[in-house]
């Protein structure tokens, strides 16, 4: 058994071996993703906040963005030490593919309100507030999808008090996600996933 546990050892200490060290320097030891249809795109540490106590976070509420960017350039914005912003999640417009950059438990800098950014979680989607071709029929769904668990799993009523847009943070100079993103279908998606 001892010799068991010292190959299983030997093997994980390989593999680790080689992921590159950009890669490693970036991914918490926890590289599973809080909600089981994300993948795991870890946004650089330097970018959000990991809580003293994670077990005393308490979120109340989901803020809505668009990153008025493609899904790839969004994730490799957060991975950027540089930028200094992150969010929980992306959303793709094609597929509604979903990334996980920010654990929950940890605080993501999204909303420019700290007050926001610590009882928050925010959801970027691909594209840009005044190109509707990017609001897609999958990608509402599979946001909805992710805000209706997301509000289930830390109890968050699933209404627009604690559904907000980016504009709506107090202090916010943002319009997104913009005039043209669909209020309505979005509540009543995320009310029925």
């Amino acid at each position: 058994m001892h010799r068991r546990r010292l190959l299983q050892g030997a093997a994980v200490t390989a593999a680790a071996a080689l992921v590159p060290a950009s890669a490693r320097a970036v991914t918490p030891s926890t590289a599973v993703a809080d909600h089981p249809a994300a993948l795991w795109a870890p946004a650089h540490g330097a970018n959000y906040t990991v809580p003293g106590h994670p077990s005393e976070r308490r979120v109340d509420r989901v803020v809505i963005h668009v990153a008025q960017q493609l899904f790839t350039p969004t994730i490799r914005i957060f991975r950027d030490p540089a930028k200094q912003v992150s969010a929980h999640y992306v959303v793709r417009s094609g597929d509604g593919h979903v990334a996980q950059c920010v654990r929950e438990s940890d605080i993501a800098w999204h909303a420019g309100n700290w007050d926001v950014n610590v009882r928050s979680i925010g959801i970027e989607h691909e594209g840009w507030v005044d190109r509707p071709e990017f609001f897609t029929d999958v990608m509402y769904r599979r946001s909805a999808f992710l805000t209706a668990a997301i509000c289930e799993r830390h109890g968050i009523p699933k209404d627009r008090a604690h559904i907000i847009g980016h504009h709506e943070v107090p202090g916010s100079d943002h319009t997104d996600p913009g005039v043209l993103w669909d209020w309505e279908r979005y509540l009543r998606l995320v009310d029925r996933p």
